[in-house]
């Protein structure tokens, strides 16, 4: 029997900085630049959650709410948001540091599902996830809506047992 977690377990930190290799024409970090340090970060908090190889499953959603400009100092964020049998939703947050006051604004966020394998690439299960906070509670929650609704869509659900989504509804 696995012993449960808490998102804060998994919590990964990556901080860097965006340099001039790293950008787009108009001076600003590429998508898929951020994108793979998501992808690592992710990969990060799952196998600290899990102990186990993990491999991305899916990129469930990413929001490029503000550019990144060149020079920016950029932290990413991740924790698991929600442990289901196999796999585990990651749920990112991306700062962006003002150089002059420290302070730090949320520039974009993502929610990566990642699976954890055995050595030869075969799903094991996961620890349980005990959310502590009311922002992990809400994300725990909605995980569980995401990924009925996922099911759903590839047609590996039938849409009156997605219990969750129907509550949306009522």
């Amino acid at each position: 029997m696995m012993e449960a977690k808490t998102p804060t377990q998994s919590l990964t930190i990556l901080t860097d900085m965006v340099l001039p290799s790293e950008t787009n024409p108009l001076n600003n970090l590429f998508g898929g630049e951020l994108l793979a340090r998501m992808d690592r970060a992710a990969s990060i908090a799952a196998r600290r959650h899990s102990r186990r190889i993990t491999v991305t499953a899916s990129v469930n959603h990413v929001a490029f709410n503000r550019s990144i400009p060149l020079g920016s100092v950029v932290t990413v964020e991740a924790k698991v948001s929600r442990a289901f049998k196999t796999s585990m939703e990651v749920f990112l947050d991306v700062w962006i540091e003002d150089r002059e006051s420290g302070l730090k604004e949320k520039a974009n966020e993502a929610i990566y599902t990642f699976v954890a394998v055995d050595d030869f690439g075969k799903p094991v299960n996961v620890p349980e996830l005990k959310p502590e906070t009311t922002l992990e509670m809400e994300r725990f929650n909605a995980a569980l809506r995401r990924k009925q609704l996922s099911l759903v869509l590839a047609g590996k659900m039938k849409p009156n047992d997605a219990t969750e989504l129907k509550a949306l509804f009522k």
